[in-house]
């Protein structure tokens, strides 16, 4: 049954963030917000949704392998397997200020997490993520914002078209899209724990894997059809904004509610891939076919993905 109860979590979760999205947008509508701001926060908020209610809800049971595999995960997930696939389908080619700046800063928030959580290097037994280095990273988050709305006064970024709802209609999204983020974060949560006790699994392994392939399947498919229809590079913006948004905003809120402890010797591995995998994006842009993941690439990434969750299954 906890994997049925896993299941429904995790459509919970997605229909949750629709509807919360849909909502807040219009309500944002109705405050007079530009469309373009909305469309930089709340939308882009909205991939990051069901990992930011997953981590909260683990943050206040104090499941630290919850809150940082999930999102180590997710990121990893992301870059090898998602864009790995999406480019299989179809070479995804990346705009200049991606190659440059998005995918470079992605890299830098990686190496500023493996930082701020590695007290290691500054005397300490453990590794903690603590209520300032939350606030940190929440300070970047700003910082990226900053970014993105300047670059969409380049014209460099769509601006979303938003529907403007009945008052009613609108809280109505908002409370139902509320209810599903809670519900599904617990039923994921629950379930995922129960789980890996069932198969004497670590939570770290079931956040690594289960749960943060969960998370991912929205994208993955809609990356998927994204490359189906030759338009893979929609794909790499959405993926490079949404692992800034896991580190940064996810990360940031989880550690403000309850500082996350974990040992540094258990997640070294992954926080390597972490940053490894960030790197191998920015590689591919240069190796075969300039500001290009070719098909070859594509299939490598996912090798290396493979590769890595294997290597975690077995150790465990």
């Amino acid at each position: 049954m906890s994997i049925v109860f896993l299941i429904l979590g995790f459509i919970f979760l997605v229909k949750g963030a629709d509807f919360f999205v849909t909502g807040a947008s219009s309500f944002g509508v109705k405050l007079k917000i530009p469309q373009i701001v909305i469309g930089l926060t709340v939308v882009a908020f909205g991939t990051s949704l069901p990992e930011l209610f997953i981590n909260v809800i683990g943050s206040i049971a104090k499941n630290n392998d919850i809150v940082l595999g999930n999102i180590v995960g997710s990121n990893i997930f992301n870059i090898l397997m998602i864009l790995g696939v999406s480019a299989l389908i179809y070479p995804i080619t990346a705009k200049k200020n991606t190659v440059w700046k998005e995918i470079p800063f992605v890299i830098l928030v990686s190496i500023i997490l493996f930082v701020l959580s590695n007290d290691i290097l500054f005397g300490e037994k453990e590794g903690v993520i603590s209520r300032g280095d939350g606030l940190i990273l929440i300070i970047f988050m700003g910082y990226f914002l900053f970014y993105l709305y300047k670059l969409s006064k380049t014209g460099e970024i769509e601006e979303e078209t938003i529907k403007d709802m009945p008052i009613i209609k609108i809280l109505l999204f908002i409370i139902i899209g509320i209810i599903g983020l809670v519900i599904g974060g617990n039923l994921v949560v629950e379930s995922a724990v129960k789980i890996a006790k069932f198969f004497h699994l670590s939570d770290k392994i079931i956040a690594l894997t289960i749960i943060s392939i969960g998370t991912g399947l929205p994208e993955l498919v809609t990356s998927v059809v994204a490359a189906s229809k030759k338009n893979s590079s929609i794909a790499l913006g959405n993926i490079v904004g949404s692992n800034i948004f896991n580190i940064l905003l996810v990360i940031g809120v989880s550690s403000i509610i309850y500082p996350v402890k974990y040992s540094m010797e258990i997640y070294m591995f992954d926080y390597i891939i972490l940053i490894v995998s960030s790197l191998i994006l920015f590689v591919t842009m240069f190796l075969f076919k300039k500001s290009t993941i070719t098909r070859v690439e594509g299939l490598m990434m996912i090798l290396i993905y493979l590769v890595y969750i294997g290597y975690n299954v077995i150790k465990q």
